[in-house]
């Protein structure tokens, strides 16, 4: 059992014992500790469609009525559409319920601020500070807080994509899509069929029913899209859709029933922008250099910031960035807001295909061709992550074709491919993400420094 506090949140499995997992009296500690840092008087909470959902909520806005706080319960919801919501309702801050492509013994606590834009990482460590402490002052009961309910948030949410200057809601229309998507039995299967109807686009759902009980590893990776990529080869659609359970990451599947690739989602909405509005690109350590290369054809500057998408978006900030995000699917558009949103792009995705007037397996081809391999090393208690990236940097050192970037984890920078480890803010576990020209040598490179891993632990 597992309980993780990183710059992603309090994430854990839920069950078992206090201060090892996500477990009631360890939801109270947190979410006291965060109404205390935020020490306003409203917050917006929005969960996705996990069977623990209704039990962490149900903790969650109880102890922040005993803080005093005015809740807003916005229900089902996205990731994107409680950020959203913080902005629409002023309110203080946010939580979202959900453990975005973790499994459905997870679940966890994510914490935005005013703007609905995450916790910085000092902010973060404060939380936790506070949480641990443990010296918290409840409301007496004639200033107990209320919980108002809001489900309006999701056609809002729609609508604000609609209105966004880039999306050619009258080219989408005109091109009729037809369309199939996987909502993977979480809140996608309630915002999107919405969003495909305002935008005129013909849809079939698959895994639509929004009962938490996955029907495949939720994480949008080709080894679990299976179900769909066969769906799409049987012919009759445009376009595949993929999104994770809080619908922040997106993946497309070709008309072929090939994967578009999910670190091409962030490469094709960018150049799209690009082909309108010049400007800088962000994206994090872990994604395909195709990015840097789109950017710089249109007359931009691309720039890496660390994992973790609260640290994309202060990059993005601090070099006015058009267009951002991870090369996990996540898209981040300023022009809507600071976080990764499924809808925005699949919004300005279909716009582009529709002037484009091309299928989804030409738009492919029309980008750099690198290709990624994720790697994965489970944890044990005796892994010495520090021990393991000081001996990986020490390897590298004397190469002269080496460029060694140590912000997050360890990247080594070589001519025509990268390799990169780091600790996950996620999961219990060292990710060990390599790109070359090849999968082959991709996979060989990330399968070195998993070597160097295993011989230490």
């Amino acid at each position: 059992m597992t309980l993780i506090k990183s710059i992603s949140g309090i994430r854990g499995t839920i069950g078992g014992r206090t201060g090892d997992t996500l477990n009631p009296l360890d939801i109270v500690k947190f979410t006291t500790a965060y109404a205390t840092f935020i020490g306003g008087k409203r917050i917006v909470v929005g969960r996705d469609g996990r069977i623990s959902g209704p039990m962490v909520r149900d903790v969650v806005c109880g102890t922040l009525v005993g803080m005093g706080y005015e809740v807003i319960d916005i229900g089902l919801a996205t990731t994107p559409t409680t950020e959203l919501a913080v902005r629409w309702h002023e309110a203080d801050g946010g939580i979202i319920i959900t453990a975005s492509h973790n499994p459905t013994q997870w679940n966890a606590l994510k914490l935005l601020n005013r703007e609905g834009e995450f916790l910085t990482a000092d902010d973060g460590a404060e939380v936790l500070r506070i949480a641990e402490a443990e010296d918290f002052n409840y409301a007496p009961v004639e200033k107990l807080g209320c919980v108002i309910k809001d489900d309006t948030m999701n056609q809002r949410h729609v609508q604000s994509v609609l209105d966004l200057r880039l999306v050619d809601v009258e080219a989408i229309r005109q091109r009729k899509f037809r369309v199939c998507a996987d909502t993977i039995n979480s809140v996608g299967g309630i915002i999107l069929p919405e969003l495909f109807k305002a935008l005129g686009v013909d849809f079939e759902i698959l895994n639509g029913e929004c009962t938490g009980q996955f029907a495949h590893n939720p994480e949008p990776l080709e080894k679990n899209l299976q179900g769909i990529m066969d769906k799409m080869r049987q012919g009759g659609f445009d376009l595949g859709i993929v999104v994770d359970p809080d619908v922040d990451r997106l993946a497309f599947i070709c008309e072929d029933g090939k994967m578009f690739g999910e670190e091409y989602t962030l490469v094709s909405v960018a150049d799209y922008i690009l082909s309108h509005d010049q400007g800088n690109t962000v994206s994090n350590l872990s994604s395909t250099r195709a990015l840097r290369d789109v950017t710089e054809k249109h007359g931009g500057k691309y720039t890496a910031a660390a994992v973790g998408e609260v640290n994309v978006t202060t990059k993005m900030k601090e070099v006015g960035a058009v267009i951002g995000g991870e090369g996990n699917g996540g898209v981040i558009y300023p022009e809507s807001h600071y976080g990764r949103d499924a809808l925005v792009g699949i919004g300005l995705f279909l716009s582009s295909l529709a002037q484009k007037g091309i299928k989804t397996s030409e738009l492919r081809k029309t980008f750099p061709d690198y290709q990624i391999a994720k790697n994965r090393i489970d944890l044990t208690p005796e892994t010495d992550v520090d021990a393991i990236l000081v001996k990986v940097k020490e390897m590298f050192a004397a190469n002269k074709d080496a460029v060694v970037n140590d912000i997050d984890g360890v990247k080594i920078d070589f001519p025509t491919r990268w390799v990169h480890l780091r600790k996950s803010n996620t999961e219990p576990i060292i990710r060990v993400y390599s790109e070359a020209q090849t999968m082959a040598e991709a996979d060989e490179l990330g399968k070195q420094l998993m070597q160097v891993v295993y011989d230490m632990q």
